[in-house]
């Protein structure tokens, strides 16, 4: 059996690792003096072997160290990289700087990070990563989609760091529970699907939160809504409007829904529900709830449904839901219908009309037996304000409506638009729209609930000229 030294020693020689330097092996002549073998090839898979022993001797040296919950991350990644620079540096012939410095990249990307996906994690411009098998990885930038040059040895390879993932919130994910949501350490979200129900290898989507999330100012700047219409959801946060935000899927709910949070005054009381905890809330008081799925057995789950009638109980001044999705949009009505005004929740829609229908939609699940007109009273009572998001071609985030809720007109909850995308100004060369937010010039009815809790808008805010 061949030591690391002379295995690295060999593939420096692009040699056999099993026969010492300078012995000829049968039938093949020996190389001149500083010269490669040109029968024996030197390329990636003689680089994923030798990467593979170092791992291996790694893993043992190190143990379970790699395990320890109560080591610190700083301590841990010294340790490794100390124990990797030892086992490399115990090699007779050191590879070179560009080969050496590679192996201690990816093998420390693999133990302390996530592996080949690691250095996208890193990329400040990559805002989502998209895995859909072991050798087919993609990209989100400012955007659009990149295939990467990114592989996983395998598919094992690929399921390990999945579970990685998972494992470290306490979930699972395996042929009996072959789909599960999850989050990395900054509040990235992470849903995996692995067979049998991916056919092609398992699936790994990640849409990355940056460590210091974005905030009113920015998206002004990117475009996505204008300083008189951010100063407006401002007012509406602050006067205690029950607030709805929709949008297809990557519309940037979840980033409106944490600005839109950031408006809440610190002296409140905040409840977050969510099922991977993202939220970023930077007030004082903000108690974090995350729900729970069954154990293997099928048992313990704990739902987005129970937590929001649980925290009915938390004394909460306001409380907001990440994604309504299911019956839990019945508590959550019940919830900005009893006293606890200034609730913001995000789901998914393709406008606000579509947003009270899918709203209904997901009352009806909880197996009540409601009058459909008895759901829509509940609705126009509870909501105020839907904050509708879209993703254009470009790429680009922007909200296209801002629109009251306000009464019921016979069997129809009406609606009124307080502004509105306007996409009459056309695209510019490179494809990016030229609109913006304008006012309708329609003064939302709901101003006098504002002013219940002391705030006050500015009439103009409302003019249809300017953005």
């Amino acid at each position: 059996m061949t030591t690391l030294s002379e295995r690295l020693a060999a593939a420096q020689r692009g040699g056999d690792p099993a026969v010492p330097s300078g012995t000829a092996t049968s039938g093949t002549a020996e190389s001149p003096a500083g010269k490669r073998r040109a029968d024996v090839p030197v390329g990636k898979d003689r680089f994923e072997d030798l990467k593979s022993g170092v791992h291996k001797e790694l893993l043992q040296q190190l143990g379970p160290q790699l395990y320890d919950a109560n080591m610190p991350q700083e301590e841990l990644d010294e340790r490794v990289r100390g124990a990797l620079g030892d086992v490399l540096g115990r090699a007779n012939q050191p590879l070179t700087g560009a080969d050496r410095a590679r192996i201690t990249q990816e093998i420390s990307d693999d133990i302390l990070g996530y592996g080949p996906i690691e250095p996208l994690l890193r990329d400040s411009d990559v805002s989502e990563v998209m895995v859909n098998g072991p050798s087919d990885v993609w990209v989100e930038k400012n955007g659009r989609l990149e295939k990467t040059t990114a592989r996983f040895n395998d598919e094992a390879h690929l399921r390990r760091t999945i579970e990685k993932i998972v494992s470290r919130i306490g979930r699972r994910v395996d042929e009996s529970s072959p789909m599960v949501d999850a989050r990395l350490p900054d509040g990235s979200r992470v849903n995996a699907v692995v067979p049998p129900l991916a056919v092609d290898g398992s699936a790994l989507t990640i849409r990355k939160f940056a460590t210091d999330p974005l905030t009113v100012e920015d998206l002004i700047r990117f475009g996505s809504l204008s300083r008189r219409t951010a100063d407006f959801l401002e007012a509406c946060v602050r006067g205690r409007l029950n607030v709805i935000v929709s949008g297809s899927t990557g519309a940037g709910k979840t980033t409106t829904l944490n600005v839109l949070s950031s408006f809440i005054p610190a002296d409140e009381r905040i409840v977050t529900i969510e099922d991977a905890a993202e939220l970023q809330l930077k007030q004082d008081h903000v108690v974090r709830l995350e729900s729970r799925p069954s154990n293997i057995e099928g048992k313990g789950a704990v739902t987005i449904r129970d937590l929001v009638k649980n925290s009915l109980r938390m004394r909460p001044d306001r409380i907001i839901v990440g994604e309504v999705r299911d019956s839990s949009a019945l508590d959550m009505l019940q919830a900005m219908n009893t006293g606890h005004d200034g609730s913001i929740c995000s789901l998914h829609s393709n406008g606000p009309r579509d947003t009270l229908s899918r709203m209904e939609t997901m009352v009806l699940m909880a197996g009540m037996d409601l009058p459909v007109r008895a759901i829509r009273e509940q609705v126009a009572s509870a909501v105020d304000l839907i904050v509708h998001q879209a993703r254009f071609k470009d790429g680009s985030r922007h909200i296209t409506h801002i629109t009251e809720v306000e009464r019921m007109e016979g069997d129809i909850i009406t609606l009124q638009d307080v502004f509105v995308y306007d996409h009459s100004a056309g695209f510019d060369a490179e494809g990016r729209s030229r609109g913006g937010l304008r006012g309708t010039g329609l003064r939302p009815k709901f101003l006098e609930k504002m002013a219940h809790a002391n705030i006050t808008v500015d009439p103009m805010l409302f003019a249809t000229d300017g953005r």
